[in-house]
């Protein structure tokens, strides 16, 4: 008795316990969920704005797209300060931050190896010469949109979300701020470190020459550039040049470079395309962009409408902004419309610095010998002691690393120099036709683009987008020592000698991160890892099978998944899965039953098929070139090499079959090819060989979009701010760019003077806040490919914004 009414008595006390804990923590939810709602953006009423000349609206449509009308450019650039501040401030801060090397002091001890990485780039001095450079108008509308920033951020009654989980304090935006969001586009989009020309360079020293460029090729025969020039191919070099069954045999180590660490850097890229008005019912040119990114949440880009009074009448422009900077980066303005590929030109150069015998701390000079300039700098740790990060610069750019013998490598990169960085791209908006576009083009301070232009007289065009070093001695593509004076960059090239398309008429014109032109141009713009070119062949392909085209037609070669590119070697692995391969083998019957008669064709969710020829092929492409690999890490082990031609000398060597090129690890070219295979089947979950049939590529290609901070929250907190996971169709060398952890970050498609029929796609929302009803309404239809109108549709919304003298704030 005593003891059951002991029990009862603790079943009490616990049930009181857990009641007050329910309590307490339906307490501290409420209160989290009332400073969470405090945070959300103004939507609606009316905000003093500091600067403003006249009154702006602000207007947010069904899905939160925000049209900005102004008075006049200056006051519409000013209050997209403010929108951004107040939808996506904590983007900003980690751009920001990321550009400086000051993560870790918000994020704490995991964010210490990007900091110590980007830290001796010296950003932050970087954004201070480039604002002292700008121009009284771009200064301005720097310092404007600054301004408007820090308003937009103090309006917030409680800071951003994440400011909450992380119990921090944001400080607030300056105008080298701006700056830095730009220099965060450099490392995103070009080598920041040299890793690619540091493994060109091991190359280079442990294979002969014929072989390293065959392993390495200039050209494949995929390459499409848009004026037609091909360049001779690497033949397949002789045994007397390199035989692997004599050559010394390399350790083979654990981390085997996989084909898609060697190919994603240019593969996943971006698209865009233009058709002369000839090929429009309209006589306008058309346009289509896809910009492909690391996908995360929020999404890089912010949609907006800028719309005010020009001197001769209205004015506007539409298309995506970057949060942190002023300005629409890729749009239209019913005149033109453009878009941007990265061009993965040559932008920088490692250079060999030659060290002075005896004094390590001095090297060699065109001037003489001159020291190692050292810099110190404290890196800030949240939760943890501050660390110190120690680095050298030389006259060519910091030090970066030493090469497998020892030598310093000091990068020469565009991003260092204040000529390379402004915000001259603004100008787009007011552009009028193709050629002003392209001569604003080259006075552009940001990371190389290829711009494709259209306007709306049916007129098309091309050409690079940011500052092209001028080199002298070199071609830039291997480590080279500077220290003799004949080798080096020069200055800038000039406008007028940038490579340019102007085309009408029946024109059609591509880039997909592929060699764009041929020749002298080609050189001028320098080999930084150009893509295959496979994705521009189809899409080129696409263009020339008709003869007129509207906005649907373009929007269905950007969900173009058919797969082409691995037609070759589905063919190759029916081959391989001959009769006498398939005896004894029902698990390889099954494969080629399946490859055979259940070929989609196409990279979709359900394949089966695709999988399967995918998954050989990588198999393929990691036997046949590990021999090669596994010698350059003997050698260098920090060799990371980048090759997103790889196809070219692969596909060379499985169908020539060198006996002297094949490891000596596979008995034959055959016996390689049927492991290869045999490796996918040894891949599929299951025993039971039937369960290849449910082996499908959306089991592979499964998106998540995250939060940058979700990886930190409990599991069934992570849902509140990642998107949901997704099998999407879609892969690398096709229109349709798709991996688990990259794709399009923006599909547009629009005509110049039509933009209503224009279309539009954006992965998760508008907005950057986890309450708001635009945080993932855009994703359904981004990932379904289905169209959402270009220009916002009737404000839902509207927030006022004025001039201090003329209002007072209201409650929002």
């Amino acid at each position: 008795m005593v003891a059951a009414r002991g029990v009862r008595g603790i079943a009490v006390i616990a049930t009181l316990v857990l009641g007050t804990l329910t309590v307490s923590l339906a307490g501290v939810a409420l209160w989290f969920h009332s400073r969470l709602v405090a945070s959300l953006p103004r939507l609606e009423g009316t905000v003093a704005l500091e600067g403003l000349d006249a009154p702006v609206r602000v207007e947010r449509d069904a899905l939160g797209r925000a049209t900005i009308r102004a008075r006049s450019f200056e006051d519409a650039s000013r209050a997209l300060g403010y929108v951004h501040a107040q939808e996506r401030f904590f983007q900003m801060d980690l751009a920001r931050r990321f550009a400086a090397g000051e993560l870790a002091a918000l994020l704490g001890e995991r964010a210490l190896a990007t900091d110590r990485r980007l830290r001796p780039h010296r950003f932050r001095e970087v954004a201070r010469r480039v604002l002292e450079r700008a121009s009284v108008e771009e200064r301005r509308a720097v310092e404007a949109y600054a301004e408007a920033a820090r308003r937009g951020l103090a309006d917030l009654p409680v800071p951003p979300p994440e400011y909450l989980l992380l119990r921090a304090t944001p400080e607030p935006w300056q105008p080298e701020d701006c700056v830095l969001v730009a220099l965060a586009m450099y490392v995103q989009l070009q080598d920041e470190d040299g890793r690619a020309e540091r493994a060109l360079g091991t190359m280079h020293e442990v294979f002969p020459p014929p072989l390293f460029d065959f392993l390495a090729p200039r050209a494949t025969s995929w390459d499409t550039p848009v004026d037609g020039g091909m360049e001779a191919l690497p033949p397949v070099p002789g045994a007397e040049v390199f035989d692997l069954r004599t050559a010394p045999a390399s350790p083979s180590p654990s981390s085997a470079a996989r084909p898609m660490e060697l190919e994603t850097a240019a593969a996943a890229g971006s698209n865009n395309w233009a058709v002369a008005g000839d090929l429009t019912e309209h006589g306008g040119a058309l346009l289509a962009n896809d910009m492909h990114l690391g996908l995360a949440v929020p999404n890089p880009w912010y949609y907006a409408r800028l719309v005010w009074e020009g001197p001769e009448g209205p004015r506007w422009v539409a298309g995506v902004t970057l949060p942190g900077v002023p300005g629409v980066i890729a749009g239209s303005n019913g005149a033109i419309a453009w878009g941007f590929t990265n061009s993965y030109g040559d932008w920088s150069d490692l250079v060999l610095v030659e060290e002075m015998p005896g004094r390590p701390d001095a090297y060699l000079t065109p001037e003489g010998t001159r020291p190692y300039a050292w810099y110190e700098e404290t890196l800030q740790v949240r939760d943890g002691e501050p660390r110190t990060v120690r680095y050298a610069w030389t006259l060519w750019g910091p030090l970066v690393s030493r090469d497998h013998r020892g030598r310093g490598l000091a990068l020469r990169w565009v991003a260092h120099e204040p000529e390379a960085t402004n915000f001259r791209l603004i100008r787009l908006a007011t552009a009028r036709t193709v050629e002003e576009a392209l001569a604003i083009a080259p006075e552009c301070g940001a990371p190389a683009q290829n711009l494709v232009v259209a306007d709306r007289f049916g007129r098309v065009g091309w050409t690079i987008l940011g500052r092209i070093p001028r080199r002298f001695g070199f071609e830039g593509r291997l480590p080279a020592s500077w220290a003799d004076g004949t080798r080096g960059w020069r200055g800038w090239v000039p406008p007028d000698a940038y490579p340019r398309i102007l085309l009408a008429g029946t024109a059609r014109l591509w880039t997909a991160n592929n060699r764009v032109v041929s020749g002298a141009a080609a050189a001028l713009i320098g080999d930084g890892g150009w893509s295959l070119g496979a994705r521009a062949r189809q899409i080129r392909d696409r263009l020339f099978a008709r003869e007129h085209f509207d906005e649907k037609a373009f929007l269905e070669i950007q969900l173009d998944d058919a797969a082409r590119f691995l037609e070759r070697w589905r063919q190759l692995l029916l081959e391989t899965l001959d009769e006498e391969a398939l005896a004894g083998r029902p698990d390889r019957r099954r494969m080629r039953e399946l490859v055979e008669r259940r070929w989609e064709g196409r990279a979709e969710v359900g394949a089966v098929a695709y999988r399967l020829v995918r998954e050989f092929r990588d198999a393929v492409v990691q036997r046949v070139l590990e021999p090669f690999l596994a010698r350059c890490r003997a050698v260098d082990p920090e060799f990371r090499p980048r090759l997103p031609r790889v196809e070219g000398p692969v596909w060379a060597l499985v169908q020539e079959r060198p006996a002297h090129l094949l490891s000596p690890a596979h008995g034959s070219w055959r016996a390689l090819l049927l492991e290869a295979a045999d490796e996918v089947l040894r891949s599929v979950p299951g025993e039971d060989a039937a369960r290849i049939a449910d082996w499908t590529w959306g089991s592979r290609n499964r998106i998540e979009v995250r939060h940058p901070l979700s990886g930190a929250l409990p599991g069934f907190l992570r849902g509140w701010l990642d998107m949901p996971a997704l099998a999407l169709p879609g892969d690398l060398h096709m229109p349709r760019v798709q991996t688990p952890y990259e794709g399009a970050s923006m599909r547009m498609v629009v005509a110049p003077g039509r933009e209503e029929h224009g279309i539009f796609h954006m992965p998760c929302g508008q907005s950057g806040h986890p309450l708001s009803p635009h945080y993932r309404d855009w994703h359904r239809a981004w990932a379904a490919g289905e169209p959402t109108p270009f220009l916002p549709g009737p404000p839902a919304r509207t927030l006022r914004l004025e001039p201090p003298a003329q209002s007072r704030s209201t409650a929002r």
